[in-house]
């Protein structure tokens, strides 16, 4: 049985866990606010908010709910735009009309949703935080700029929220209704499920590559969500280890001041991973067990040098991340087994990271051609190095040789275009939909070159590589 709160009742269904919770919303519920799009998580018409309690209050954060599946709503806080309608408009509603940011009104419900998921959270509100929480909704009317009207209204009008207690601000402030209050007891009278992994049942994590591929075949099929479990969810250090767990989100990594910590510039580099709400659910084991050449966490975790660890219920075993990968959606995990966390070690003083990714959108895309670098210089020297790529093979790819000749080097425009050369006879791109294999090896080039700009700009110009 899957228990939940939806808006402001408590919901009981014994419906396939697969289901989308856009279905169940719709169809079993009758809430037509939250409407169908693209049913691949790309438009965001159909976005929702999604409360989790913790430590006694609720953190809510926008999803999109075409892929998630309704087993993973259990003990949640769903809701849709008839949860926060009153009887006026509430400020946010108030900005789109006032703005005109509204036309043919398909889309607004879910940009609705992600202003008030962003004027939720526990962050100050700005101009430039509302519109990155509007990152995955798409309007084919507006050209936008009066959405961002409504944004910058949004952000001055909530200048002085309570950061602290955001949501009782919310309601004294008639940005959502009353019953938020109560939400956080109704949350604590659902019983927690019992979570175990059966290896006879397909393995979800937050839904958002198995239900666009297999979204008929998933809707009707006994699903493990153990991805739910806390235990999964964690990013800790140990033994000199950075440990991540499975169940972790690409915005759970981007947003941990640990990771922030080691990476400082991680946040603003994984806005180039899909959109808001699909970073809110993604996971990083998700990620990997797609296998899929452009997958953007494996790629920068296989610049790390990161190791997946897998289990099977009665034994652990780990294994190199680069050697994870067989071939196209090929791994080398064994039946009865799933990912249980990502490790690598942890960060040591002088390291340097950097992701770069090229797509036809800048945001909200899949990627031409990806990579990330890591990289220790000292007095000129390349001490170590280590570059992934994808999109340039048919795995998400550990560039050997590349990594190999350029550590021990002096970090010289001569010796980054022969790492360039080496790297063109380790890829083998072929031509798709996303650009020719010529001009993929060219992107790769480019992103290479880009890599060391980036990171050393006083050292490496783009003068002395493009001669």
């Amino acid at each position: 049985m899957i228990t939940f709160v939806l808006n402001n009742q408590i919901v009981h269904t014994d419906k396939a866990e697969g289901t989308a919770l856009l279905d169940f919303i719709r169809d079993d519920s009758s809430l037509p606010g939250t409407k169908i799009g693209c049913r691949e998580g790309d438009c965001g018409a159909c976005t929702v908010l999604e409360g989790t309690l913790k430590d006694g209050r609720v953190l809510y954060k926008s999803i999109v709910s075409c892929l998630t599946p309704l087993g993973n709503a259990h003990g949640k806080h769903i809701v849709t735009l008839e949860g926060i309608n009153m009887n006026d408009l509430t400020p946010v509603q108030k900005a789109m009309v006032d703005n005109a940011a509204t036309q043919c009104g398909f889309c607004t419900p879910g940009f609705i949703m992600s202003f008030t998921a962003h004027a939720m959270s526990h962050q100050k509100v700005n101009a430039k935080g509302a519109i990155d929480a509007v990152s995955g909704n798409i309007c084919r009317c507006t050209g936008y700029k009066s959405i961002e009207r409504a944004a910058q209204a949004n952000a001055e009008a909530m200048q002085n929220k309570d950061l602290k207690e955001p949501v009782k601000w919310l309601v004294e402030k008639h940005y959502l209704p009353d019953y938020f209050l109560k939400i956080p007891k109704m949350l604590r009278e659902i019983e927690s499920p019992d979570i175990e992994f059966d290896e006879n049942h397909k393995i979800m994590g937050g839904g958002t590559d198995l239900l666009v591929q297999q979204h008929d075949k998933i809707a009707e099929s006994p699903i493990n969500r153990f991805y739910l479990k806390d235990d999964l969810k964690q990013i800790t250090v140990a033994n000199n280890r950075v440990i991540i767990g499975a169940g972790c989100t690409a915005n759970d990594i981007a947003l941990s001041e640990l990771m922030q910590d080691f990476f400082p510039k991680i946040k603003e580099q994984f806005k180039l991973i899909s959109s808001e709400p699909i970073r809110n659910t993604a996971t990083v084991a998700g990620n990997i067990m797609n296998a899929s050449p452009i997958g953007d966490l494996s790629i920068f975790f296989l610049a790390l040098n990161a190791s997946v660890i897998l289990n099977n219920k009665k034994q652990q075993r780990e294994m190199p991340l680069k050697e994870f990968f067989l071939d196209y959606k090929k791994t080398a995990i064994e039946q009865g087994e799933f990912i249980e966390a990502i490790a690598f070690q942890k960060p040591e003083k002088g390291v340097l990271v950097n992701y770069e990714k090229v797509s036809k959108r800048t945001h909200l895309d899949i990627a031409s051609v990806t990579s990330a670098m890591k990289i220790i210089v000292e007095k000129g020297i390349i001490e170590a190095c280590s570059i992934s790529a994808g999109g340039v093979k048919a795995i998400p790819l550990f560039l050997n040789k590349t990594s190999e000749f350029l550590t021990g080097k002096n970090l010289t425009p001569e010796v980054i275009q022969k790492a360039n050369e080496i790297m063109q006879t380790e890829i083998a791109p072929i031509s798709d939909v996303r650009g020719k294999s010529e001009y993929k090896r060219l992107l790769l080039k480019q992103i290479l070159f880009a890599h060391f700009m980036e990171l050393f700009p006083g050292h490496v110009a783009k003068e002395g590589l493009l001669r």
